[in-house]
């Protein structure tokens, strides 16, 4: 599996929508909300990590790609963690505005593209959209989400990077734990406390600290 690695005195950029947001944007500029984001800033920060939360909710691709310059290459990161996705399928069935494939992963290469040349240091983590089914409808928005998870997959493994996988475990904590999907999302999308928990326990899985 492959793995990056944060030394002491490095900074970590997580950028994506409202499930790395959680509530940063009310914070403050130095916000880190009270999801995964912070739990991993919590992690790192015992290492002499810097995390800095760059989620905004509603966000889709084409929204990173209109702050890219600003809120990562600005940063000079030594780390960046993508997690984007699930509002590229939402916005489908809440106002019709459809996402391709083909279109978000236009999008999400663009972002590793510009990431490697105007950050040449910096580590990139994906970390896969996944989706809890919580009302019965919700499973169709597996025929939109499911291609996109493999384009995040896909150019995890075409340009050599970590991958979180998110989708896979939160089916899985949904079936062992008996507990209901809604004890892990509350509608589908947002984690709940052990939603977040399962998320930055899935990125601290791959990123090496010290």
């Amino acid at each position: 599996m492959s793995r990056a690695t944060l030394a002491p005195g490095s900074r970590a950029v997580l950028i994506g929508d409202s499930i790395t947001d959680a509530g940063r944007l009310a914070e403050g500029e130095f916000g880190l909300g009270h999801g995964y984001a912070a739990r991993v800033a919590g992690v790192c920060g015992r290492h002499g990590v810097e995390v800095v939360n760059r989620g905004v909710s509603g966000h889709r691709v084409v929204d990173l790609q209109a702050r890219w310059d600003d809120d990562v290459l600005a940063l000079e990161p030594d780390l960046v963690s993508i997690k984007i996705g699930i509002n590229d399928t939402w916005r489908r069935y809440d106002a019709g505005d459809v996402t391709s494939a083909e279109a978000f992963e236009t999008g999400y290469r663009d972002l590793l593209d510009r990431t490697r040349a105007g950050a040449p240091q910096a580590s990139i983590v994906l970390v896969e959209p996944f989706l809890v089914p919580v009302r019965a409808e919700q499973w169709r928005w597996r025929e939109d989400l499911d291609p996109k998870i493999q384009v995040v997959r896909r150019l995890a493994g075409e340009y050599g990077l970590p991958l979180v996988a998110t989708d896979g475990p939160f089916a899985q904590a949904v079936t062992t734990s008996g507990l209901g999907p809604q004890a892990w999302a509350y509608d589908g999308v947002h984690p709940t406390p052990a939603g977040h928990d399962l998320l930055a326990e899935a990125w601290t899985g791959v990123v090496r600290l010290g």
